[in-house]
C-alpha cells in the first residue's frame, strides 16, 4: 500500500492514486492489493492488528486515520479498475519484523493456533480453528467491502528449513498423533495437503 512504513496518510493516498492511474495507462482492469500480509491487516479490522508495513508499528492506525483498502476501493472503481484482496492465510509473522507484536495479534489472541517455523510464525493448518480463524478475517473483509476478488498465496505448508543439512519437520506433532490415532493412513505429506 505504501512504499516504505511511516508515511503520512496524503503520502500514502498520493502513492495509490499514482499507481492506479499508471495501471490505468497500461490498460491493466484488476489491481491486487494485499490486505493481510502476516496476520494483520491494511485495513480497519476488529480482528486483527493494523500491519506495520503501513505506519511502521504493528496495531497502530494510520494518523489522520483513513481506512486504506476503503479508499484503494473507491480509488479504483473510480478509474474502472477492479481492486481484489490478497490474503496470507498461514503466515502470522515475520523475525525481520521492525515493531513489538501488538496485544491483537493472533499469537497473543489465540497462541495454541501458532508456531514457530524458521524465521516466521504460521497458523497451523492442521488444527481446525485455524482454518476457522482465518476464514473469519477473509469473510469479515468479504462482508464489509466492495472488492471484486480474493487471493491467497501462502496458502500451503511453508518451505522446509533445514538445520545444516537436515530437514526440520514444521511442528505439527499434536495433530499429527491425533489423525495417527483415527487410524489414519495418508503419509504425512499427504495428510498435511489433505488439510
Amino acid at each position: 500500500m505504501a512504499s516504505k512504513p511511516g508515511l503520512t496518510t496524503r503520502q500514502q493516498q498520493l502513492e495509490w492514486i499514482i499507481i492506479l492511474d499508471r495501471a490505468v495507462r497500461m490498460h491493466l482492469n484488476v489491481i491486487v492489493l494485499q490486505v493481510r500480509p502476516c496476520c494483520d491487516a491494511i485495513y480497519d479490522s476488529k480482528i486483527e492488528p493494523w500491519s506495520e508495513y503501513l505506519t511502521g508499528q504493528m496495531g497502530r492506525a494510520p494518523q489522520p486515520y483513513y481506512d486504506p483498502l476503503a479508499f484503494a476501493i473507491e480509488e479504483a472503481h473510480k478509474r474502472g479498475l477492479e481492486l481484489h484482496a490478497w490474503f496470507n492465510p498461514y503466515r502470522a509473522h515475520v523475525r525481520a519484523s521492525k515493531s513489538p507484536i501488538s496485544r491483537n495479534h493472533v499469537s497473543v489472541t489465540h497462541p495454541s493456533l501458532v508456531r514457530t517455523y524458521g524465521k516466521y510464525l504460521w497458523l497451523d493448518p492442521t488444527v481446525p480453528a485455524t482454518r476457522d480463524y482465518s476464514l473469519s478475517v477473509i469473510m469479515d473483509v468479504v462482508r464489509r467491502y466492495d472488492i471484486d476478488g480474493v487471493h491467497f498465496d501462502d496458502y500451503f505448508y511453508p518451505y522446509p528449513e533445514k538445520s545444516g543439512d537436515v530437514e526440520v519437520e514444521f511442528p505439527d506433532d499434536a495433530s499429527w498423533a491425533r489423525y495417527q490415532k483415527t487410524g489414519g493412513k495418508m503419509s504425512r505429506n499427504d495428510w498435511r495437503r489433505e488439510m
